[in-house]
């Protein structure tokens, strides 16, 4: 509807136009503000919008115009809000026209289970996305596996100590910067069960129980990911682009990107405006952390992709300069990288901190939680406010079934629409199907309650496009409540079922339905038709 309206006026005006939503809905829909134009015509802007608003009063679209300090109130006229949402309803996803974007989320160790903290970020890249490919941007998901360096080797180390503990009566006792917990007992049982209980009778083994770690933990995280309706497109081996390094380093050199001191060599990040210089290879010749993530932002890059979303944890704040100026120095802009950050979240039963998992030893697990709310409770509680804002909540005030609980106050909306039509001698899927102009011309004379609640819900593009734009899927949640509370009191102030106008409320609320159906899978969440 936005777009359509503001292609309509800048034809008519022959301007590009920029359209704002008025405090006081009795000016109108949109407002038009036109003192940017003051300059270029040599005009006052009161009287620029006296000039815009003969040229708007007679278009198809426009109901009523009117002039106030410098700004074009528009109302839209029914016949307007009834094409637009019939082609909203009718409408599919956009075909990709827009970026080719390639959207890295997740990116957790494969050394041991999701814990809640890594689920924040894993719903905000998977909303992101979705809402992105629904407004026609190319968009490739891709996790990063850390599977080469110290971790790994740990991991395997952890298995090995845990196997000679069960099978073979040995102390139990871990190396610093081993794992802990439960699922390494699990591992190290399976790893029995694969190769027999000799695994365990030689440190020369330690290399292969790694690996077998890695891969049973990579098949449990994309397990956890997918209670959550996440998959990916792309897996991504560290240990595999590590073969790169070599030739990673003679373009950083080439271009005069690093320098060798005190026998370490040094990425000159702050010339990017980093706090210091940072260290890419030891004394020992082993490449630090950083080398790892410089030969994978190369590869990104390689594949050509117009831009490069990473979604990382606040802790990873510091890194963000460091990783920009290696991307500079590899002779790549890094203005096409774009790094987001996911906050931590703090969990509550019943006023209670949540309990920890004794299988994952000292944190919360993503399966336990969205085992215990369920994954759509978890999925809007994670997207209902900024992802670089802080988060706690009481996963008991996600069961609650009252409006407080924006899961249920939502769904309850949806749900009550279709209750309606269970009652009605109107068919829900007769009247979403019905000819546009049948569906047009009954749209015509709309209460003002009415065409405000249309008005409301052919506002989903706008709030999912700027959701996308300012990266920001909480905006579609806002746009939800507030979607289903005009709703709520519409249907309590409105008699529905046996009025004289029972068919053009109906329609209005298919188009609500839809909208909160939509909006909802937006963000991996089935809408409910009954509670």
């Amino acid at each position: 509807m936005n777009e359509v309206l503001k292609q309509v006026i800048d034809t008519a005006l022959n301007i590009s136009s920029v359209l704002e939503n008025p405090r006081d809905r009795g000016f109108g829909h949109f407002a038009l503000p036109t003192f940017g134009f003051a300059k270029e015509l040599r005009k006052n802007p009161q009287i620029i919008a006296q000039e815009f608003a003969q040229k708007l009063e007679h278009l198809p679209q426009i109901a009523q115009v009117s002039v106030v300090n410098g700004y074009v109130n528009l109302s839209l006229s029914d016949s307007f809000l009834g094409e637009c949402a019939y082609g909203f309803l009718h409408k599919t996803q956009n075909k990709a026209q827009k970026e080719r974007i390639l959207l890295e989320y997740v990116s957790a160790n494969p050394t041991g289970p999701l814990h809640i903290g890594h689920a924040r970020g894993a719903v905000f890249g998977d909303s992101l996305a979705r809402i992105g490919k629904f407004l026609g941007y190319d968009i490739v998901t891709e996790y990063y596996i850390n599977d080469a360096g110290a971790q790994v080797e740990n991991l395997g180390i952890s298995i090995y100590c845990a196997g000679r503990h069960l099978f073979w009566d040995a102390p139990y006792e871990l190396p610093e910067g081993c794992y802990r917990g439960d699922y390494v007992l699990d591992l190290a049982k399976d790893a029995r069960e694969c190769f027999g209980a000799e695994i365990f009778c030689n440190e020369e083994n330690i290399a292969k129980l790694s690996l077998f770690g890695k891969d049973k933990m990579l098949l449990e995280i994309q397990a956890n990911l997918a209670l959550l309706g996440i998959v990916f497109d792309n897996y991504v081996s560290e240990k595999e682009l590590f073969g790169r390094w070599d030739s990673v380093l003679e373009t950083l050199r080439a271009h005069n990107g690093i320098y060798e001191k005190e026998g370490k060599i040094w990425l000159k990040s702050t010339e990017y405006g980093d706090q210091k210089d940072r260290v890419v290879v030891r004394e020992s010749g082993e490449p630090t952390y950083l080398a790892g993530d410089i030969i994978y932002h190369q590869d990104k890059f390689l594949r050509d992709f117009e831009r490069y979303i990473n979604i990382w944890g606040a802790d990873h704040h510091g890194y963000i300069t460091r990783v920009k100026a290696a991307v500079e120095f590899l002779g790549f802009e890094s203005e096409r990288l774009e790094i987001l950050l996911s906050q931590m979240v703090a969990l509550l039963k019943g006023g209670e901190a949540y309990k920890m998992s004794k299988r994952a030893g000292n944190f919360i697990l993503l399966k336990d939680v969205a085992e215990d709310v369920g994954a759509d409770a978890l999925r809007l509680v994670f997207l209902s406010k900024k992802p670089d804002t802080h988060l706690e909540f009481d996963v008991e005030e996600l069961k609650k079934q009252d409006a407080s609980n924006p899961v249920y106050y939502i769904n309850y909306a949806h749900a009550r629409i279709f209750s309606l039509f269970e009652k009605s001698k109107f068919s829900f899927s007769e009247l979403r199907d019905s000819e546009l102009t049948h569906f047009v011309e009954s749209l015509r004379d709309l209460s003002e309650s009415l065409r405000d609640l249309l008005f409301l819900a052919l506002g989903l593009e706008k709030a999912l496009s700027d959701a996308f734009k300012q990266r920001l899927p909480n905006k579609v949640v806002d746009y939800l409540r507030n979607l289903a509370s005009e709703f709520h009191r519409f249907y309590n102030e409105t008699r529905i079922l046996g009025a004289e106008n029972e068919k053009q409320i109906l329609e209005v609320l298919i188009v609500v339905a839809h909208s909160i159906a939509l909006g909802l899978m937006l963000l991996g969440i089935q809408a409910k038709t009954k509670m």
